[in-house]
């Protein structure tokens, strides 16, 4: 079952045009009269790159596999409202109990990256790759994939990764097999392959599309297979954001998270996961200057928090995650005053067969960091 197979099964709702028509005040009033009329029964997980006016109410930020495992270990919470995308919430319900409702504020809230890696052309794919290689490949994911492709790693012998993680399963995964199939965005299996010296020609991408290897060399030397996805805001930074940042500002440091091209991690002074980030910019001293390549509303609320820095946009015409920005103030209320009256409102529920082989994945991940 892919992801559509998923959406089907799960119950769609829109939300009513009245929600469109209250005012902030309004709508952050009764946000907090629900949350503190449910009490522990009601759990607000808020991924780092949403709006502030959604963050304000959340019980923890985090990224994506940090807010599935603090909603794991929070039995007291009977609905777990998960603001972030679609991917992120099927962990949350694979990873909590089965009295735990999982749920979606809008179910339009995706992830172009993980939509770049379907099902069918996996299972393509990997039929393809084992006539080219044998069974020499290990298959790994980022943990920005969907449930499904979670679960077809798992049930191959492969596992999750984070960005923080990615070098340690990647040393792993190479003494389980010699070769890696990393889905689905190229560059951070790039990023992470090459940080562990493992030459760029060495590497080929897998086109899910024409459903063959783009390669020049030897098929032999291959050791790196890379899924043809990407993250489509750390695409847009460029060697050109760097250049200006160069010559415009020489003084000012540049950190880029490892979505980004290998070019431009290359000419950065620090790529790291989103955490990693924050926390460099937290212990940075007092007037130091950055330029970071991540998602915008991560990037303003990083200036926000951090008024004695001087602090940018590597890329000032970044828009934030269009996606991300699904999840706002009046689906966040529409969804708990639905709670409010009984009503549970996009709720995310994965499929069994699919939750025991992705939990495989995600459980190797979790043995080995």
């Amino acid at each position: 079952m892919e992801l559509l197979d998923i959406l089907e099964h799960e119950k769609r709702e829109m939300m009513p045009e009245t929600y469109k028509n209250l005012t902030i005040e309004e709508m952050e009033k009764r946000v907090r009269e629900i949350k503190k009329k449910f009490g522990s029964k009601l759990y607000i997980p808020g991924h780092h790159y949403q709006k502030d006016e959604v963050v304000q109410f959340s019980d923890v930020t985090g990224d994506s596999l940090q807010l599935a495992q603090a909603a794991a270990l929070n039995k007291e919470a009977e609905f777990i409202v998960f603001c972030g995308v679609h991917f992120m919430a099927e962990t949350a319900d694979m990873l909590t109990s089965q009295n735990q409702k999982v749920i979606l504020p809008d179910m339009r809230a995706g992830c172009s990256m993980a939509d770049m890696a379907d099902i069918e052309q996996t299972d393509r794919a990997w039929e393809k790759l084992q006539n080219i290689f044998g069974d020499t490949i290990l298959p790994l994911t980022y943990v920005n994939s969907t449930a499904a492709i979670k679960a077809f790693v798992g049930k191959n012998g492969g596992a999750t990764v984070t960005s923080s993680n990615a070098k340690k399963m990647l040393e792993w995964a190479f003494q389980q097999k010699e070769r890696i199939l990393f889905l689905p965005d190229q560059h951070l299996g790039r990023n992470t392959a090459f940080d562990l010296g493992i030459p760029l020609d060495r590497m080929a991408i897998w086109n899910p599309i024409s459903n063959e290897l783009e390669y020049t060399g030897n098929v032999e030397d291959i050791i790196v297979i890379l899924w043809k996805g990407h993250c489509s805001v750390h695409e847009n930074f460029t060697v050109k954001n760097i250049e200006h940042i160069r010559q415009t500002e020489p003084d000012m440091k540049i950190i880029v998270h490892p979505e980004c091209s290998r070019e431009v991690v290359e000419l950065s002074d620090y790529a790291g996961s989103t955490k990693y980030i924050i926390d460099m910019i937290e212990a940075a001293e007092e007037g130091t200057k950055w330029a970071i390549g991540t998602e915008m509303n991560l990037v303003n609320r990083l200036i926000q928090n951090h008024e004695n820095k001087r602090i940018v946009s590597l890329n000032p015409f970044m828009c934030p995650c269009l996606t991300m920005n699904r999840i706002d103030l009046p689906h966040l209320l529409w969804t708990l005053e639905g709670l409010e009256s009984g009503e549970i409102i996009n709720q995310i529920t994965v499929p069994g067969n699919i939750t025991k082989d992705a939990v495989l994945a995600l459980d190797r991940m979790l043995a080995n960091v």
